[in-house]
């Protein structure tokens, strides 16, 4: 059913966006009409949640277009890096699963932003940071606005909105190993009569490299192109009330020569950054586009609708080394022959393909996991705000319509390992391996109310949603889906998540928070291991002093039901899709920040410094047995893996008008790769490491900048990852430098 047939049967587009329309201006402000973040009218700082955001000048400090670099100053935040480039990154929120970012709610621009969100949330698409901006964090009672997950929290990515005035901005930069990056846009607003302005925006983002790893000479890198283009108009009395209307569309490419198999721990410790051989064909290819229409009407001062129709599209095939076969060995999965290289040494030798050697037909085999995801919902929020006989209301209702699909049709290459290269021997037939399309529809609903009485806000909430999800499996004996072996299942999930938040000024400096709220994820389409379920409960405190601002908050997350999903990131070795209770766990942590912007003993010259810290442990309270990888054979008591103790990050620099310089250096403490307790196993263990980036930049007139950052300054060489195939490294030292430009009503 597409959106204009439900528009027709319904009669108007209704749906949830709490945060929608614009994002922040190009000098780094939040534009008006923004709601961002927060649980609150605007104010992060006052939200009964967790809730922070990265505006455009904090992004345009670093210039980061990795996601997983960015979110290391946000506390509560887990990253499971990958690629050391951030192309398909695993982020936690407050001890939630990280693989693929499927257990939080992503956003840009008020829309889910997964390939879908609630038929298969795992994030192969997450829009690249670098165009952002401004980026929103939301954990705790503040995250139930957005769903359908809201056990972590949220994040939300806001793109460059249409100028107020006519501009330009362009912003290109140059690195090792052939990185090349460039952001450049150019738009604004006119008037054309006197109650009416009209604008657009033109945006490009190109992302680049040649890659850090070694494979024979042969590229391991990138190449990402991202376009959006806006339309915009503002009307202040149509039929009486102040109006606007925007179109956004976005394009982008995607080739990476990126691979699932990573090193052995000898071959890691000798050469961190070879890839094996068998690896050389493994490719990625996605496509994704979006179109989206907002409406936005003051009724009045006090009352506005906002209304969002929205489709995305992405297309993807991941072709990647999936098994190896050996004569003696049988056919063994990636994971399995990089956990034990010694027991299955022949499998290693058709990995590593040394010159000379010669394997059988077929004994690579290479999948194409080729999939196609749409999304497409309706949604209207309302926004009120009055004064009542006992308080200041700040009310949000809103309600959406939503479906999305994902369409799996993949297939299996064999190919022969031939004096060090890969010979194409048995060509698949596609859909013989994957034949499967899962979808949902939902209908999800919200209420909040912002209540101010005096110094205390209480804002209690709720969030329903109607979900209907749907599997149909043709299998793989029926490339031609007639149906012939079809089988179809079906869950219904109807879920009521309440939530309350509660802010209290003790002080002209200090906020006093806390709140509790349903956690919940939905389960995937024939799922038996039911919805994730928990009861999340807050607790800190906030300061507001003349240089600096601090918060602490207590977390502590309750599962009712953890649930775990297999797929092929986690290290597969089960059916990609099933999912696993992982039954009842605790997550206790502390979340602590703090900003402050000092003067020093040179007239002009500041030295701004900050600090986030983590601290979690995170526990099964069962013991069972798991077909589920990082789980296994669980005892009561085991940690969860991919949950570090501590993570730290202190950044720390001095600016002037015209110059800048700044470290910033991040610490992740030892960190399981599967689930245990006590001292942890090398073969599990992802060690202690400490990342120092460096940032500069120079002002040369108004609106020019040069600038340089380099990554890694100390070159620490760290394992990033063991799943799902091996040690896989972080990224090396790497310089880049730029030149950003900043044109202000050039056209004028």
């Amino acid at each position: 059913m597409s959106i204009f047939s439900v528009a027709s049967r319904w009669g108007v587009a209704l749906a949830f966006v709490l945060s929608v329309a614009q994002a922040a201006e190009p000098d780094g402000e939040m534009a008006e009409e923004t709601f961002v973040i927060t649980a609150t009218s605007g104010d992060a700082g006052g939200t009964g949640g967790s809730a922070h955001l990265l505006d455009t000048e904090d992004l345009e400090e670093t210039n980061y277009a990795d996601i997983d670099r960015i979110l290391r100053a946000v506390p509560g935040v887990y990253l499971q890096e990958e690629d050391g480039f951030g192309l398909r990154p695993n982020i936690g929120l407050r001890g939630s699963g990280l693989d693929r970012s499927a257990n939080i709610a992503l956003m840009e621009d008020g829309v889910p932003i997964a390939p879908a969100p609630y038929a298969a949330p795992s994030a192969y698409y997450f829009p690249r940071a670098g165009r952002m901006s401004g980026i929103e964090v939301t954990k705790g009672v503040a995250a139930i606005v957005y769903g359908p997950m809201t056990t972590g929290g949220a994040i939300h990515m806001f793109s460059t909105p249409v100028p107020d005035e006519f501009a330009a901005y362009s912003d290109t930069m140059f690195g090792e190993d052939g990185r090349f990056q460039s952001h450049n846009y150019i738009g604004g607003m006119v008037e054309r009569g006197p109650d009416v302005r009209v604008g657009g925006l033109l945006e490009s983002f190109i992302d680049q490299s040649d890659g850090f790893k070694d494979l024979d000479g042969a590229d391991t890198g990138f190449e990402i192109e991202d376009y959006v283009g806006r339309f915009r108009i503002e009307m202040d009395n149509l039929f009486g009330f102040a109006q606007t209307f925007e179109f956004k569309g976005q394009a982008s490419e995607e080739d990476s020569n990126e691979t699932y198999l990573g090193l052995t721990q000898a071959d890691f410790d000798a050469t961190p950054f070879m890839r094996y051989r068998g690896s050389q064909v493994d490719s990625m290819e996605n496509e994704h586009g979006l179109v989206q229409l907002t409406h936005t009407i003051n009724l009045s001062d006090s009352l506005r609708f906002i209304s969002t129709a929205y489709r995305t599209e992405f297309q993807r095939n991941w072709y990647k080394l999936d098994r190896v076969v050996d004569p003696s060995e049988g056919s063994t999965s990636i994971s399995s022959i990089l956990s034990d290289p010694v027991m299955f040494d022949g499998a290693m030798e058709i990995l590593r393909g040394a010159d000379g050697f010669v394997s059988a037909d077929n004994a690579l085999r290479v999948k194409a996991n080729n999939r196609s995801y749409w999304v497409e919902g309706l949604q209207t929020t309302a926004q009120l705000n009055f004064t009542g006989p006992f308080a200041d209301h700040f009310i949000d209702a809103s309600v959406r319509y939503h479906e999305d699909e994902m369409d799996r049709f993949q297939w299996v290459d064999g190919y022969r390992m031939d004096n060090g290269t890969m010979v194409l021997t048995t060509p698949g037939t596609p859909g013989t391996d994957s034949n499967r399309i899962d979808s949902a529809n939902a209908w999800a609903f919200f209420l909040r109310d912002e209540m101010t009485f005096g110094a205390l806000t209480v804002t209690p909430g709720v969030r329903v949603e109607l979900i209907e999800l749907t599997r149909h499996n043709y299998g793989t004996a029926d490339p031609n889906r007639t149906g012939v072996n079809l089988t179809v299942s079906r869950n219904d999930v109807d879920v009521f998540i309440p939530g309350v938040g509660a802010t209290y000024d003790a002080t002209d400096r200090l906020t006093l928070l806390a709140g509790v709220h349903r956690g919940f994820t939905p389960p995937a389409p024939g799922s038996s291991a039911g919805a994730e379920d928990s009861t999340n409960w807050e607790m800190g405190a906030r300061w507001f002093g003349d240089f600096v601002y601090a918060e602490a908050i207590g977390f502590f997350t309750d599962y009712d039901n953890l649930v775990g999903t297999c797929t092929g990131s986690t290290g597969g070795n089960c059916t990609i899709g099933d999912q696993f209770s992982g039954g009842e766990v605790r997550v206790v942590g502390l979340e602590a920040l703090a900003n402050a912007e000092l003067p020093t003993l040179w007239p002009g010259v500041t030295a701004p410094i900050g600090v986030s810290y983590t601290f979690t442990e995170a526990q099964f309270d069962s013991s069972f047995k798991s077909g589920f990888g990082p789980w296994g054979t669980v005892t009561s008591g085991d940690e969860l893996p991919y949950v570090p103790e501590h993570q730290l990050t202190l950044n720390a620099g001095l600016r002037s008008d015209i110059w800048r310089v700044g470290v910033i250096g991040n610490y992740v403490s030892e960190t399981r790769a599967t689930a245990g307790q006590g001292t942890i196993p090398l073969s599990e263990q992802i060690e202690a490491r400490w990342v120092t980036d460096l940032t500069a930049g120079w002002t040369l007139v108004p609106g020019a900048e040069i600038y340089a950052r380099v990554d890694n300054l100390f070159d620490e060489t760290y394992v990033a990852s063991r799943r799902p195939a091996g040690l896989r490294p972080g990224l090396p030292r790497t310089a880049m430098v730029g030149i950003r430009l900043t044109f202000e009503e050039f056209l004028n």
